[in-house]
């Protein structure tokens, strides 16, 4: 049942992706008075539609995907002297019409992040706080570079006062790279040199620290010993044996060490300071067995509204910041300091759909945005097929003042061709290997 769930809203998913990044093509198009044969959802044989003045609106039978066929848009058409043809109109309009379908998914993700700040907006308790560490993982590349928990960043390479999400970005996409940190102890400031692993599984750099927040219950597995002993979602962790629990890697850690041996949880529910003693089990999750409870940390967040303005302007800032994640990952694969492992494939997204939709509207809109940006990033990658390399391909032609030989682009097409098809075998194999179990 849960495989029919993430296939379904994948579909919903990369449908209104789709739709989207299409009607920019489309409307541009439009603009620029240029002719439009075809506009499909998906590829191959037509399925149903409705032709609508010289368009035909059409569903076809591969869904993964979309395109909209403009007259006159490649050189050998029947169509290629038409005045109203793609390759009749001016570099420049041609180039805004290649750029249009990735500029509806940029303003899509801005448009639903602004919507749902303004009902829904999530801000850590203690976001105002510097970036305090909470735990550091015994050890992992901070532990060995001499950070404890309580030190505060003052500097990751060359950000002053970074905040928690700029640490996470340095992070993920350095391993394997030394990072200058600065940090505040006791009054004093101590240089650092950390060189986050590569999390060989996710692709990307992990130093093995956590920001300093509090910690609530975010999920119980069923049948576990936290359900059994009565633990409940939102119920905020405050110690485990006596152990403060400050980070989301802080229960795993005291758990992990009890050697079966109960486990007291401190905890406050409904405002009241309540104990409980769970019993740990051995179970495993992705990996070796372990002793386990049963609870999924998670960093509490409390929510508010923003006025449109406000709304607006964290939409645009949350874009940015996730634009430049998705272009400093690149650019590591690229430099091979990460690994491609991080590319997630139809079927990762199809899981990630599924999860999110089943955790509500919030998450699953959060989802959305996230997916339309990487989208939005991916298409303008200077890869040919893509609408990067067909903006690259009109750049050398507005540079060399003359078009490129026929043969030529062809020859360009066929080898981005190739070599998307081979990213696409890559990230389903890919995909297959994250969700098998270990092995």
């Amino acid at each position: 049942m849960a495989v029919v769930q993430n296939i379904w809203w994948l579909l919903v998913l990369i449908g209104v992706m789709i739709l989207v990044h299409e009607l920019g093509h489309y409307w541009a198009a439009r603009f620029f008075d240029v002719r439009v044969e075809t506009f499909s959802f998906g590829f191959g044989p037509r399925i149903f539609g409705f032709r609508k003045g010289e368009t035909d609106f059409r569903f076809s039978a591969i869904l993964f995907g979309g395109y909209v066929k403009m007259a006159g848009e490649q050189p050998g058409d029947e169509s290629v002297a038409d005045p109203r043809g793609f390759l009749a109109k001016p570099r420049w309009q041609r180039l805004a019409i290649a750029f249009a379908g990735p500029l509806m998914n940029i303003v899509l993700a801005i448009a639903l992040l602004t919507g749902l700040f303004m009902f829904k907006y999530p801000k850590p308790v203690e976001s105002d706080l510097s970036a305090t560490i909470g735990h550091v993982l015994p050890d992992s590349a901070a532990a060995k570079a001499g950070i404890r928990d309580g030190d505060r960043i003052v500097k990751i390479g060359d950000l002053e006062n970074p905040t928690w999400q700029d640490i996470l970005v340095a992070e993920a996409s350095n391993a394997k790279r030394p990072i200058q940190v600065v940090i505040e102890r006791d009054g004093r400031r101590i240089d650092c040199t950390v060189t986050p692993v590569l999390l060989e599984k996710l692709g990307i750099g992990f130093a093995g620290w956590a920001e300093q927040a509090e910690i609530q219950v975010g999920e119980v597995s069923p049948g576990m010993p936290a359900e059994k002993a009565g633990l409940r979602r939102g119920d905020l962790l405050l110690s485990a044996n006596g152990e403060p629990i400050r980070s989301q890697f802080k229960l795993r850690e005291v758990v992990g060490a009890c050697g079966g041996k109960p486990v007291e949880i401190e905890f406050i529910r409904d405002g009241l300071r309540q104990r409980v003693t769970v019993q740990p089990e051995k179970a495993s999750i992705d990996g070796p067995e372990r002793w386990m409870i049963g609870v999924g940390p998670e960093q509490r967040v409390v929510f508010s509204r923003l006025p449109f303005v406000e709304a607006l302007a964290e939409s645009v800032h949350h874009n940015t910041r996730g634009a430049t994640l998705i272009y400093q990952v690149l650019r590591g694969i690229v430099e091979r300091r990460l690994s491609a492992k991080t590319l997630d494939g139809p079927i990762r997204i199809a899981q990630l759909s599924g999860d999110a939709a089943r955790q509500g509207a919030y998450s699953f809109i959060m989802l959305m945005a996230a997916v339309s940006l990487n989208l939005a990033i991916l298409n303008l990658l200077p890869i040919p097929v893509l609408d990067g390399g067909v903006i690259l391909m009109l750049l050398v032609e507005m540079v060399m003042r003359r078009d490129l030989s026929l043969p030529i682009k062809e020859a360009v097409f066929k080898l981005g061709f190739v070599f998307l098809l081979g990213i696409m075998v890559f990230v389903i194999y890919n995909d297959i290997v994250k969700v098998l179990p270990p092995g």
